[in-house]
């Protein structure tokens, strides 16, 4: 079901990404031992920048999959809908205003 809000509701494959990091992580450190090797320094260097931007990228896929559900929901989780940017949110089929959270659930009308 398409409802508009898909770049804002969007989930990151991250297991997809953890593994594309991997596959990164092994050419680029391979890159920057071989260049390396063969007296490439500019090549070495570059592929060593490479594989320092990949091993960044891989912490933060794991990071992201240890924080949970939020950013790794399940199939059976919905697309958390999109923000309006005017303090207020429906949830569960009521309209909720932000200061709700404080009062543990209070609605507004």
């Amino acid at each position: 079901m398409r409802t508009g809000s898909e770049p804002v509701t969007a989930r990151s494959p991250l297991r997809m990404r953890f593994w594309l990091s991997v596959w990164g992580l092994i050419w680029t450190g391979l890159g920057t031992g071989l260049f390396a090797l063969a007296g490439r320094t500019g090549w070495a260097i570059a592929c060593g920048v490479i594989f320092l931007v990949v091993v960044t990228d891989l912490v933060l896929v794991i990071r992201h999959i240890r924080q949970g559900p939020h950013y790794q929901p399940g199939r059976d989780v919905p697309p958390y809908e999109p923000d309006q940017g005017d303090g207020w949110h429906w949830v569960d089929g009521a309209h909720h205003d932000e200061s709700d959270r404080t009062r543990h659930g209070a609605h507004h009308p």
